[in-house]
C-alpha cells in the first residue's frame, strides 16, 4: 500500500488533534449515540490493543495500559478532531484469556459481538493479532462474526520488534493465506510494533481515510 506525502502528513495531523474521553459502556444500551465514523480496536487479551492507540494518538496514558491480560471490560470511546475532521476510536474489550470470572468474560464477549454487528457508524475494525502467537481459533471466530455481519475488518500483526525479520516474513505470509478466505477482510496486512513505532505511520494513514 502506497500513499503520497500529502496523505500521510494529513494524517499525522488528524492523529495529533484534539482526543478526547468519551464513554466507557458495560451496557450496549449506554453506548454514545452514533456521531461520525468509528473504528474499532479488537484482539486478544494483552495483545495490545491500549498500546496501539496510544502510539497512533502519540500519547502515552490516553488508553490504560496494564501487564494484566483482560483488563480492558469495556467499550471505551475517545473521540479525534482535527479542523473538521473527525474519527471516533472503540477500544474493545479483549477476547480470550482473562483474570476474571467466566460470567464475566462472557459478558464483555457479548457485549463486542452486540456492539460489532449493531453500529452503521462502524466503518472498519482493527484486528490485532499477537505476531510471536500467529492466528488462532479465537480469531477466526471474530473474524468469521465480522463477515457475518459485512463489517470491514483489517488483520494488524502486532509486537513485531520481538521477531527476526524471517520469521516477520513467516507470520505474514501464513496471516495471508488465512485473511484471502474471508470476503470482509481488507487485503493487506498491517505490521506493527508500538514499542519501535514501526508501522504506525501507516496504519495511521490507513484510518484517517475514513475521518
Amino acid at each position: 500500500m502506497l500513499y503520497d506525502d500529502l496523505e500521510i502528513e494529513k494524517a499525522r495531523k488528524i492523529f495529533s488533534g484534539e482526543c478526547k474521553f468519551i464513554a466507557a459502556a458495560l451496557d450496549i444500551n449506554v453506548i454514545p449515540p452514533q456521531e461520525g465514523n468509528e473504528v474499532a480496536f479488537a484482539g486478544r487479551s494483552n495483545v495490545g490493543k491500549s498500546s496501539l492507540v496510544n502510539a497512533l494518538t502519540n500519547r502515552k496514558t490516553l488508553a490504560r495500559t496494564s501487564q494484566t491480560p483482560g483488563r480492558t471490560r469495556q467499550l471505551i470511546f475517545f473521540d479525534l478532531v482535527y479542523q473538521s475532521n473527525r474519527l471516533r476510536l472503540v477500544d474493545l474489550p479483549g477476547y480470550g484469556y482473562a483474570k476474571a470470572p467466566k460470567k464475566d468474560i462472557k459478558s464483555w464477549t457479548s457485549l463486542t459481538l452486540k456492539y460489532l454487528k449493531g453500529r452503521p457508524t462502524l466503518r472498519t475494525v482493527c484486528l490485532l493479532i499477537d505476531s510471536r502467537r500467529g492466528i488462532g481459533d479465537l480469531d477466526k471466530t471474530i473474524m468469521k462474526e465480522l463477515d457475518t455481519a459485512a463489517v470491514s475488518w483489517v488483520l494488524v500483526l502486532t509486537k513485531i520488534d520481538k521477531l527476526s525479520d524471517e520469521e516477520i516474513i513467516k507470520v505474514k505470509d501464513n496471516s495471508n493465506k488465512i485473511i484471502s478466505k474471508y470476503t470482509a477482510a481488507f487485503p493487506e496486512i498491517m505490521v506493527t510494533s508500538s514499542l519501535k513505532n514501526n508501522g504506525i505511520g501507516m496504519l495511521r494513514t490507513y484510518l484517517a481515510s475514513f475521518a
